[in-house]
C-alpha cells in the first residue's frame, strides 16, 4: 500500500472522457449546433478544445470566423441549445474501467476528486448515481467555479485549495491536450487517457507524465505506477 513517506493523498480526475463516455455525444452537439448558427466545429476538432467552458468554445470559434467575440446573447442561445441536443442522446455510460480505478483510488485510503469545465447538469447529477459514494459535490470543481476554463491552470488549482493540497500530493487523469495543459502548469503530475480520436503525441506534447491508452489499461497499470511514482518521489 501506499507509504508513509509517499505523498500522494488524492486524485484529480477530469469527468468527460475519464469518467464517462460522452465525448462523442459532446462532439456531435457542438459540430451540430455551431453548424445550424453558421459556424464551423468538426467533431474532430471538438476533442481539441474538449476542457474549455462552453462560452470559451464559442468565442474562440466567433473569433476565428467572424473576427469578434461572441455576444452575451449568442454564448447564452448557443449553449442552451447545445445542451438541450447533448440531452437528446442516451445516457452516456461509464467508462470501461473508471469504476473499477475508483475501487483502488479509495481502497488506498486516497481522496477522489472531479474537476470539469463542464456544466452539462444531467452529467453533474449523474456523478452520485453512476459513482456512488466516491465523489463529495463540495470539492467538485465545474464550470459553475471557474472564471477561466482549461487550459488556464485555475479549476486544478481550485481542486488543490478545496481539498487542502500541495501539488505534490496529487495525480491528474485526462483525456483531452487543454486539461493536460491545465494540470501540467498547475504543477501537478499529469496521467493522459487516449479515449477520443486524438494521436496520442498532441497528449504527450501538451505536457502529459504518462499515456495510456485506455481507463481499462491504466487501472490495470495503476500498481506499477503507483509505485514508479513512489521511486520518482524520495
Amino acid at each position: 500500500m501506499i507509504q508513509q513517506n509517499f505523498k500522494l493523498k488524492a486524485v484529480l480526475f477530469d469527468m468527460d472522457g475519464v469518467l464517462f463516455d460522452s465525448m462523442p455525444y459532446h462532439a456531435s452537439s457542438w459540430h451540430k449546433v455551431m453548424h445550424a448558427h453558421g459556424l464551423n466545429l468538426s467533431r474532430e476538432e471538438a476533442y481539441l478544445h474538449e476542457g474549455r467552458t462552453g462560452s470559451g468554445t464559442i468565442n474562440l470559434i466567433c473569433q476565428r470566423q467572424l473576427g469578434r467575440d461572441a455576444t452575451p446573447e449568442e454564448i447564452k442561445s448557443i449553449y442552451k441549445e447545445k445542451s438541450r441536443e447533448f440531452n437528446t442522446y442516451p445516457e452516456a455510460t461509464r467508462m470501461p474501467g473508471a469504476w473499477e480505478l475508483l475501487q483502488k483510488v479509495k481502497a488506498a485510503g486516497l481522496l477522489p476528486m472531479v474537476v470539469t469545465g463542464s456544466g452539462q447538469a444531467s452529467l453533474l447529477d449523474r456523478l452520485e448515481e453512476n459513482f456512488p459514494g466516491m465523489f463529495r459535490r463540495e470539492l467538485m470543481v465545474t464550470a459553475f467555479d471557474v472564471k477561466h476554463g482549461k487550459p488556464n491552470p485555475e479549476p486544478y488549482l481550485m481542486a488543490l485549495q478545496k481539498g487542502g493540497l500541495n501539488a505534490d500530493e496529487a495525480i491528474v487523469i485526462e483525456n483531452a491536450p487543454l486539461g493536460i495543459q491545465a494540470a501540467v502548469a498547475a504543477g501537478i503530475f499529469t496521467i493522459a487517457v487516449n479515449t477520443g480520436p486524438l494521436d496520442d503525441q498532441v497528449l504527450l506534447d501538451a505536457g502529459a507524465d504518462a499515456l495510456f491508452p485506455s481507463m481499462q489499461a491504466l487501472c490495470d497499470g495503476w500498481e506499477e505506477l503507483i509505485n514508479n511514482k513512489k521511486g520518482h518521489t524520495h
